[in-house]
């Protein structure tokens, strides 16, 4: 038995298929692989966004109409970690957690200052354990989503090192459909990437003079203070 298919296309696929609609004549009982595998016979270009495509069915009856579209996959959830010593782009941070479900993007910056209890600042130098850097930063952000189950994206760039006078050191920026979310999580997160993430600070004054810096979130410091 054969029947009548009635395929819609949506979004990338229809640019790649060339068409909005079709129908096609297949075997009454059909999977939807035996479907896309008769879709890609026609169209082969949609091959190459199979992992993009949907195949969604809005009804059972003797004449089938498929929808394939393509998911939205830009805006699920993401986590975008750097620790990179090229110089960071508040722009560039930014635009990478906009949303277009989201009306709120929190900021926070992290610069050197010229002053450090009055003695004069010149530059700060940054190293770190990249590795484990890394998976303690994945560590907050999987915390932040935890305690704010709304937020949408989290990014977290911090730069490794010669850190001149009021470069960017740290940029956090996270999205939420609402303030007040993005603005807790932003606060949590830089206190607790101070408190956890193995990054390690040069401090260096114009006598030529250095401290190497520990942030007094530190938890190491403050184990070693007890």
């Amino acid at each position: 038995m054969v029947t009548q298919v009635s395929v819609l296309y949506f979004a990338r696929s229809a640019e790649l298929s060339g068409v909005r609609s079709e129908t096609i004549s297949v075997p009454q009982q059909l999977t939807s692989l035996q479907l896309w595998q008769e879709i890609v016979k026609r169209h082969p270009r949609l091959g190459t966004i199979r992992d993009h495509i949907i195949l969604a069915v809005p009804g059972a009856s003797s004449w089938h109409t498929y929808a394939v579209t393509m998911s939205d996959l830009e805006d699920k959830p993401k986590d975008l970690i750097k620790v990179t010593y090229e110089k960071l782009s508040t722009d560039e941070v930014a635009e990478t957690v906009k949303s277009p479900s989201c009306g709120a993007v929190s900021l926070f910056i992290g610069t050197t200052r010229n002053n450090f209890e009055g003695k004069k600042v010149v530059r700060l130098e940054y190293e770190a354990y990249i590795s484990m850097a890394e998976v303690e930063i994945k560590k907050i952000c999987r915390d932040m989503r935890h305690k704010w189950p709304m937020i949408q994206h989290i990014s977290i760039y911090h730069r490794l090192g010669v850190v001149d006078i009021t470069e960017a050191s740290v940029i956090i920026a996270i999205s939420s459909p609402h303030r007040s979310e993005s603005l807790e999580a932003v606060k949590y997160c830089i206190a607790t990437l101070k408190a956890t993430v193995p990054i390690w600070k040069k401090e260096i004054y114009d006598t030529e003079e250095y401290t190497w810096k520990e942030n007094r979130e530190c938890l190491w410091a403050q184990n070693g203070q007890k």
